[in-house]
Formats: C-alpha cells, structure tokens, sequence
C-alpha cells in the first residue's frame, strides 16, 4: 500500500469540496475512486496550483495535461479495483492518476513517452512516499510484457483505435479503460473474457493523443 502524504488543510478542504461536487454529485459512488488522498496540487506545475481542484484538465508542459478530476475518477470506478490488482497505466502524465491508483491496488506499473515528465512524476512519486508504483519511459502501444498480465489497464492518452498489445497483456477476468478515436472519441471499457473480449462505448471525451515510440 502506498505511503500517504498528509495535506495541508487548505488543500484538503479543496479536495474534499471536489470530490463533493464534481465527482460524488455527478453519479460517481464508488468509495475506492472518491477516497483518494492525493496532493493533487504537487502533481501540477507550480503556477497551476491554484486552480489544481477545479474540475477541468491542466497544462503540465510538453504539450500534455492532466485530465479533469472527474474523468480520473469516473475512469478508476469503471475498472472496478478491489484491491489486490496489479495495474498497468499507459500515461503517466504528471504522475497524479498513478499515485491515486496507488492508495487502491496493490501496484501500479506506468508508462510515460515524454521522458522529461516520467522523471518529473517519478520524483514527485518518490518524493511523496509512494512505494508501490513503478514508473518508466516507454513507449505505450508495447504495454509492458515483463510484468503481465494485468488485472486492469487504463489508457490515459487517445490512440487511433485500441493497442492489440494492451488486449494481449488484459488478464482473462480484467477490465481495460481507454479513450479511442481521433477526430471524435469514446471512452471504451474492455473486458477480457475465456471467449475473447467485451467492448462497451461509454461517454465521448476529449484526451490527448497517444504518441508511438517511432514517432
């Protein structure tokens, strides 16, 4: 389990009025995606923090962002966690949706393109305690074989259609969570099962592409 890092009290009333209003008050009552403890305004960079609980994505340089607290949360609840999962996250992004997974799942295995912001997420991370997240730069559309399979994915970035190496690595039982598309995109939930898998079409958002390794 991840080591949490207390929050100030100013910050903390934020996150807790967040998770109040733009997330439990918007149909999200799953209590392992409402209860985390993230210091989400260490996740963004310094002069975002004043807006860090608001309820739309920010800028975090290198042409990325981090999405609106409600998707992260409206994406955590769809995969359904209990606990014990080992989770590969394709994104990490400034690091934020990696270390609310942390206070959930057993570990959380993530994969960043931008290699300046996966030593920035993996310091951040480090620096906040948590030990059970693995972080490295990579290219997302592998997935990461040496540690599979997973007992859920989420996709933090939009590519074009669904990596088939990501399908692959997906345990029989698991869940996988993406946003496909280009021009329009939907966030898609993934089950593996015996037979194959189920793909569900649940709400059209808007991410930022997930870049190839070769590109």
């Amino acid at each position: 389990m991840a080591c949490r890092a207390k929050n100030q009290p100013y910050y903390e009333n934020l996150r807790a009025k967040m998770v109040d209003e733009q997330i439990a008050q918007r149909g999200v009552d799953d209590p392992e995606a409402l209860k985390g403890e993230a210091p989400r305004q260490l996740f963004v960079p310094a002069n975002q923090r004043p807006w860090s609980y608001r309820d739309h994505s920010l800028a975090i340089g290198h042409k990325q962002a981090i999405s609106q607290p409600y998707i992260d949360a409206y994406m955590t609840e769809a995969l359904e966690l209990k606990g014990n999962e080992r989770v590969l996250e394709i994104g990490t992004g400034s690091g934020y949706p990696a270390a609310v997974l942390g206070e959930i799942v057993a570990h959380v295995y993530s994969i960043e393109i931008v290699e300046p912001l996966a030593r920035r997420a993996t310091q951040t991370l480090d620096d906040l305690g948590y030990k059970n997240i693995t972080v490295k730069h990579g290219d997302g559309y592998q997935g990461w074989p040496e540690h599979a399979p997973f007992d859920a994915i989420i996709v933090t970035a939009t590519p074009p259609k669904i990596p088939q190496a990501l399908v692959d690595q997906l345990a029989v039982g698991g869940r996988m969570i993406v946003p496909v598309g280009e021009r329009y995109q939907e966030l898609t939930l993934i089950q593996r099962t015996q037979n194959g898998v189920d793909r569900q079409k649940l709400l059209p958002v808007r991410f930022v592409p997930m870049v190839r390794g070769d590109e």
